[in-house]
């Protein structure tokens, strides 16, 4: 099912929202204007948490990260682990050390732990994978390259680095383990939004015998929108679209359509 804004369940109308995603730690959200302004509760709670692996797991992979030139980041989560694990290792990063991130909020989150105008970092400015890759092929033939990432990560990177024969190691530092949330969505929400595939795999994880019914599922990406449909359940709403660039744009679409 393909529905980018429209009512799930005609008659039912939405009255309870639960956003897949920590709460918010400042108090501010988007997400609070919409439950203002539609009178839907809004409610968080992280289906899934990230762990890193300690050291000496991540010795079992062999791998030497002083052999490598340069490091490829998708995520904020892959800088945290990389230094994290460094740290442990007693590794002396060089200064030298080219970085190579997904996105410019990705690249300036660097700023936790290097020098950030001393060193030599590279972004696309679209923020899309094929933007980034292309700036990785000007620097093939130079450079080693180390992709910190979870079991779980997507290969689209890595594979595209093993057919451009780009000299390049997987390096698994960290894991996406579900939380338990057959408590939460016990309680019933109209409305259960996910952000990550894995934020679906746990609730089929934790609660098995979770039955959708009237319950529309909201999903972001097109990846999560899949694992939604993968995993069974009905896709009410995706984002984002051409009109919808966020959650937040294509849920205010949805809600309006109600009134």
């Amino acid at each position: 099912m393909n529905i980018e804004a429209q009512p799930a369940v005609k008659g039912k109308k939405i009255r309870s929202i639960l956003i897949s995603q920590p709460e918010p730690a400042n108090g501010r959200s988007p997400y609070y204007d919409v439950e203002e302004k539609f009178d839907v509760r809004v409610d968080f709670q992280q289906f899934i948490h990230v762990e890193g692996l300690t050291a000496k797991d991540f010795r079992k992979q062999k791998i030497d990260i002083n052999e490598f030139t340069a490091v490829v980041f998708t995520s904020r989560h892959a800088i945290d682990h990389f230094f994290r694990i460094c740290e442990k290792m007693k590794v002396d990063i060089s200064s030298d050390l080219k970085y190579f991130c997904a996105r410019e909020t990705v690249a300036l989150y660097l700023q936790k732990y290097v020098q950030y105008r001393k060193r030599k970092i590279f972004f696309p400015e679209s923020g899309r994978t094929k933007d980034l890759l292309g700036i990785i092929k000007k620097y093939k033939s130079k450079e080693t390259f180390i992709v910190p990432s979870s079991e779980q990560s997507k290969n689209d990177i890595p594979n595209w680095l093993k057919e451009n024969k780009v000299k390049y190691k997987k390096a698994i530092m960290y894991q996406t383990v579900c939380n338990d949330v057959n408590e939460v969505v016990a309680n019933g929400y109209d409305m259960i939004i996910f952000f990550s595939p894995s934020g679906v795999k746990a609730l089929r994880e934790s609660v098995p015998d979770f039955e959708q019914n009237n319950t529309a599922i909201a999903a972001f990406g097109k990846t999560t929108s899949k694992a939604v449909e993968d995993m069974g359940f009905r896709l009410d709403l995706k984002a984002p679209t051409t009109k919808a660039p966020s959650m937040v744009s294509a849920l205010k679409s949805f809600l309006k359509k109600e009134e």
